[in-house]
């Protein structure tokens, strides 16, 4: 399994960011792993995904569209509109040329880290959280409730964090994401699921909503 100079990739990301985007960074690479320790994830690679999971936040609005549309990028218009939203994928892209990281779950991580998706792998859940729950966060509500649970039960935790983003995003003018309402719906089906009595009869497991089973 490849390696990665993780000093020399901080030393590299410091010039790309301001001095707080740069220690949040910092702090969900730790929450990360934290939370990989905790969860069984590995360790080595969920840092790197955590490091640089905001490597393209800084990067001007425009400039976010431009260079998704000259690497073949694609742009939702929900990103078009909100182009804040492209530092995720743009991030992995980056991460890939840029970081020298062809690690496919680590750049996932990165892609999905602000909207989540249906069925996210352990590494994608771990850094989806650790940037909600770091501990620099302070204005999200329930965020005690939700760190808790995210050394608890990451599925629980995930859902709960996509319904208060949700609440959130409905509460003011910004438009949500489909990934996000799809993440929600998919999480609390899963989280229903398994807190229901299990029946002798039923199956082991159970598809939800046409979606794939987390990959933990």
């Amino acid at each position: 399994m490849k390696t990665y100079n993780i000093p020399k990739l901080e030393k590299k990301l410091r010039k790309e960011l301001d001095p707080e985007r740069y220690r949040h960074s910092l702090a969900v690479m730790y929450t990360g792993a934290a939370l990989a320790m905790r969860h069984g994830a590995d360790l080595h690679r969920t840092q790197v995904a955590g490091l640089l999971h905001d490597c393209a936040k800084c990067i001007p609005n425009d400039k976010k569209i431009r260079l998704c549309e000259k690497y073949g990028i694609e742009v939702t218009r929900t990103e078009k509109e909100n182009p804040f939203l492209l530092h995720s994928k743009l991030g992995a892209w980056m991460a890939k040329e840029k970081y020298g990281v062809d690690d496919e779950e680590i750049l996932g991580a990165i892609a999905w880290h602000t909207t989540g998706r249906p069925g996210m792998t352990l590494m994608e859940e771990i850094i989806f959280l650790a940037d909600y729950i770091e501990p620099m966060r302070q204005k999200a509500q329930n965020l005690d409730v939700i760190r808790k649970q995210a050394f608890i039960d990451l599925d629980r935790a995930v859902m709960m964090t996509l319904r208060d983003t949700l609440q959130y995003l409905k509460s003011g003018d910004s438009e949500l994401d489909e990934n996000t309402e799809l993440s929600y719906y998919y999480y609390s089906e899963l989280c229903d699921h398994k807190s229901a009595p299990k029946s002798k009869s039923a199956p082991a497991e159970t598809e939800i909503a046409g979606a794939p089973a987390p990959v933990h």
